[in-house]
């Protein structure tokens, strides 16, 4: 009897902590939306405008989905940049579920969505209305004064509580301006110098116009460009190798280094798990970037060095600008970062003679003459530190973790099920 009740204490103990160290699994919009094939259309438009990759690198967010006859209002009717903000406006950065719908505070709420974050919505028309018109009815709209609730919620399609609800509405949300926006140009796009110029990345811009890698950016713009633009001081920072000794060739693939052939953004970077090819990537050698977060920060890694992804100069489907904090050198060409030095052997004390024994009280402790042990770690689990870890760093803090929750989970159900069998 006092074996069994041990043995269900002990359980009552290690199932709480089997839930706290279960991994949070993330969500897979995609995923979510090829069970239902009446929203095919949308979940198309969400993969090539990447704002799946955007959904998927958030939390606590809330997608408001259209059928295939309510996307037939937007599909193939406008250019892509402008359907992408439409369906932006559809991404809520809060969560809700039918129950939460039906108890908004006051019956009324502007809630922000993706939109808002690009830059491209003046004013509040990055807003949503959401308001509980009771029956059983939700109406959503624009934010934008005087406009209407010309949306309604007709059903719930899925929800990973407090992680992300997919509800279904009737009709698109309309802000004033969002579909007769005017698409990006060519023209406009391909005036990249401008645009770096401008952004403060002018000694970058010089060099992609002398050594005639412009024109390889250009090329590139209608199926897809995603630029890393290193601003002035970026160039002035120490430790950045003199430009002027490299070859003509090795600055052509140093600046296309700094460039992808497809439209990747910075939700897609976030959830990039695979070394990324580079305009510079050939046959000779891989010039491949991988990446890491850090919060809502992107880090790119070269094997040199570490760079943080700035700011977004522009992000027009099919192009995107980015500033980046460092240059990216890649290894081709610079090398590996160097391996920090070992640390100087501890020196050992002189020997005593051996003409007499010292007592215990006098003989030295053998605690004393060995080196200090290494300081502990004690941040927590996932804590920011002062500057980028590389990926592998990452990994291997993760994977410790991971091996000692699961290890320590391991002895705790052993020693519960030996309590039974006692």
């Amino acid at each position: 009897m006092a074996s069994s009740s041990r043995a269900v204490s002990l359980l009552a103990f290690t199932l709480p902590l089997l839930a706290v160290l279960s991994p949070v699994s993330g969500h897979n919009i995609t995923q979510i939306l090829s069970e239902s094939p009446e929203y095919s259309s949308f979940n198309s438009y969400l993969s090539q405008t990447k704002l799946a990759d955007e959904i998927n690198s958030r939390t606590t967010i809330t997608l408001l989905v259209l059928n295939n006859g309510a996307m037939s209002s937007l599909a193939g009717k406008h250019p892509l940049s402008v359907v992408k903000n439409a369906l932006s406006l559809l991404v809520l950065l809060d969560y809700y579920d039918p129950v939460k719908l039906h108890k908004i505070s006051s019956g009324t709420t502007l809630t922000t969505t993706l939109y808002q974050t690009t830059g491209n919505a003046p004013g509040n028309l990055g807003f949503v209305n959401v308001t509980d018109l009771k029956g059983g009815k939700v109406g959503f709209g624009s934010a934008a004064p005087g406009s209407k609730l010309d949306s309604s919620y007709t059903k719930s399609v899925k929800q990973i509580p407090y992680n992300i609800s997919v509800l279904e509405i009737d009709h698109p949300i309309i802000a004033p301006g969002i579909l007769t926006a005017p698409a990006p140009s060519a023209e406009g796009l391909s005036n990249i110098t401008g645009l770096l110029e401008k952004a403060g990345c002018k000694t970058f811009a010089s060099l992609l116009v002398a050594s005639g890698v412009l024109k390889t950016y250009e090329s590139t713009v209608e199926k897809g460009l995603t630029v890393f633009a290193p601003s002035d001081e970026a160039f002035k920072a120490e430790g950045v190798p003199d430009l002027t000794k490299l070859t003509q060739a090795e600055v052509v693939s140093l600046l296309e280094y700094h460039a992808l052939a497809e439209y990747k953004p910075k939700g897609s970077l976030k959830t990039n798990k695979e070394a990324i090819s580079t305009l510079a990537t050939n046959g000779a050698g891989k010039y491949d970037l991988t990446t890491s977060t850090s919060g809502d920060e992107v880090i790119l890694h070269t094997g040199v060095g570490p760079s943080r992804l700035a700011d977004t100069v522009v992000d027009e489907t099919p192009v995107v600008i980015f500033t980046v904090d460092n240059v990216l050198l890649p290894t081709e060409l610079f090398g590996k970062s160097p391996s920090p030095a070992p640390a100087p052997e501890p020196v050992s004390a002189p020997t005593p003679s051996p003409a007499k024994s010292p007592s215990p009280a006098e003989a030295p402790s053998p605690v004393a003459a060995s080196p200090p042990a290494p300081p502990v770690d004690d941040s927590p689990e996932g804590a920011p530190s002062d500057s980028p870890t590389s990926s592998e760093d990452s990994k291997a803090k993760n994977a410790a973790f991971h091996v000692s929750a699961s290890a320590y989970v391991t002895v705790l159900v052993t020693l519960a099920a030996t309590s039974i069998l006692l």
